[in-house]
């Protein structure tokens, strides 16, 4: 197959246009089921990347020229054709695209151990922001460093620096299980991104300097992923769950927890009101004993979670007489009518 790096859309054939909802679709499945879960949006991330990546390594594993292009050739930002309007889905789609699994693998390892209790900290609005931000920041210091350049630059290298800057400017003294310098411990993030973000430094003046052979790796996206964010992040913050740790505020990775927890425990919400007394349908028998037991000792998040899920199997919803389930809400369980009428407390 004849390589074709500014292929359009319009050169698509059936075929094509159907693998890659085939590949959209099961990137996309992962947020749905967070979404709809209320399950963490970094983790769905790192779903995603690894099932696009499965989804291209098994394309090329079975190699019956199904496609009659390269994905790469369609959706990598290729910097000399990034000032045409046609071409900018590239900004985005590259960012699902990795060369191998070490380099997908090497993403994902700073979305899930950073991006997961940077999302806790940011909330999961405020931490897609960060993201994106991080590889479209990745991509335009890639296009504006390399403007003439048709070499194609693929990966979430920006979006996992991006991570690391956002949380570099909030939370620096948070420290999350990380390997680094050979070990695996709780390193402190300042540390962390001190020592990653040096790398990438070091290795581009190896390049500039002639110490260092040509490389295939994207340096600058990465930097400018990193700083984008780190100049963005306070600002994204203000307003979200967890208060932003000025400087020399320490906050470890233990009073993360209770921070978290304390921020959790507010949200339950008051138990002395419920929507069946509300409704002229005061429970009774096993339920009513149920809910005076919540009342009473569900003033701890595990309690209560107890609690509500015995309630929700023994009660009905009060509007429409259907069942009961209980989700989870930013770590606080509540009761709820799948038919949205109850929501408790």
């Amino acid at each position: 197959m004849t390589r074709d790096f500014d292929i359009t859309w319009e050169q698509l054939e059936g075929l094509d246009f159907f693998l890659l909802l085939v590949m959209v679709v099961i990137s996309v499945l992962p947020f749905v089921s967070a979404a709809r879960n209320q399950t963490s949006f970094a983790l769905a991330m790192v779903l995603s990347l690894l099932l696009a990546h499965f989804f291209r390594f098994a394309l090329r594993t079975l190699d019956f020229d199904v496609l009659q292009f390269y994905p790469i050739d369609l959706m990598s930002i290729i910097p000399s054709i990034s000032d045409d309007p046609a071409q900018i889905h590239r900004m985005f789609t590259s960012a699902w695209l990795h060369a191998d699994f070490i380099h997908v693998l090497g993403n994902i390892l700073v979305i899930a151990l950073a991006g997961v209790p940077l999302e806790q900290r940011l909330g999961a609005k405020r931490w897609i922001v960060v993201y994106f931000l991080g590889f479209l920041g990745g991509n335009l210091a890639w296009i504006l460093s390399h403007p003439d350049s048709n070499t194609p630059a693929i990966g979430a290298s920006g979006a996992a620096f991006g991570i690391l800057g956002a949380y570099m400017a909030c939370w620096p003294e948070d420290k999350i299980e990380f390997p680094l310098l050979f070990f695996i411990r709780a390193w402190p993030v300042w540390l962390i991104a001190f020592v990653r973000l040096g790398i990438e430094i070091l290795q581009m003046y190896s390049i500039q300097s002639g110490t260092s052979g040509e490389t295939n790796i994207a340096h600058m996206a990465h930097v400018g992923g990193f700083f984008l964010c780190y100049a963005l992040a306070r600002t994204i913050a203000k307003g979200g769950p967890s208060p932003i740790g000025g400087p020399g505020e320490s906050v470890s990775g233990s009073s993360l927890s209770e921070n978290l927890r304390r921020q959790a425990i507010k949200k339950m919400g008051d138990t002395s009101v419920d929507p069946w007394s509300s409704a002229g349908k005061p429970l009774e028998g096993r339920a009513a004993r149920i809910l005076s037991k919540l009342r009473k000792e569900g003033d701890e998040l595990e309690t209560r979670r107890a609690w509500l899920e015995e309630l929700s199997e023994n009660a009905i919803c009060p509007v429409c007489e259907g069942e009961l389930i209980t989700i989870d809400e930013a770590g606080v369980c509540k009761i709820v009518c799948p038919s949205n009428h109850t929501k408790w407390p």
